[in-house]
């Protein structure tokens, strides 16, 4: 065998290596970009990170006479047709009690649609005490055309918050969620400017 036959098989053997790397890296970026979702809600949920809600198995036994008033917010992309608002824009609730609103979404297509929720509380502080018992975040939501949903949220706040002197001043707490469509560039971009902010 001649050196250039030598040679062109070396260089052969390094392209389909550096062929096989490159397929791999981009296999691996698309199951990154389908896992952002689920491992952004395990992030958040684990840390309280930007305001995230926790979620809990069990309402505490403890109740306190302190009143926090949450606020509900709703938010929709408009690459997603449909409407999505709370009963009701506020309520009072008790350190430790649970409590309950229902968001509802309407959708106004004219085919199945999904959407999934990304949600947060203001003031991020107050994440790592917010516990919701049930809720339909991250869940992708699938409205047939016309169809309406009814979305609950239980919810208590934590009475740890009481004995955290930092936050003696929060008086009021939002909820806030926003629906994109599933699997759409919006929500990737959601997700990228969010932990860009952090």
């Amino acid at each position: 065998m001649s050196s250039d036959d030598t040679n062109a098989n070396n260089v052969s053997a390094r392209n389909r290596k550096t062929g096989l790397i490159i397929l791999g890296v981009v296999c691996a970026m698309i199951g990154l970009a389908y896992a952002s979702v689920p491992l952004y809600s395990l992030f958040c949920r684990v840390t309280g990170f930007g305001g995230t809600t926790q979620i809990a198995a069990a309402v505490p036994d403890r109740i306190l006479e302190r009143q926090i008033t949450v606020r509900f917010d709703s938010n929709v992309n408009s690459h997603l047709p449909w409407i999505f608002s709370p009963e009701t824009k506020s309520m009072k609730i008790n350190i430790g009690q649970e409590g309950l609103v229902n968001y509802y979404a309407k959708s106004t297509a004219n085919l199945p649609v999904a959407g999934t929720a990304l949600y947060n509380v203001t003031p991020p502080k107050v994440g790592k005490y917010f516990n919701k018992t049930q809720c339909f975040c991250f869940d992708e939501q699938i409205l047939q055309p016309g169809e309406r949903m009814n979305m609950p949220v239980l919810f208590f706040i934590d009475p740890a918050i009481a004995d955290d002197p930092y936050m003696d001043d929060v008086k009021t707490i939002t909820l806030s969620y926003t629906f994109f469509k599933t699997e759409s560039p919006e929500l990737e971009k959601a997700l990228e400017e969010y932990y860009e902010s952090y």
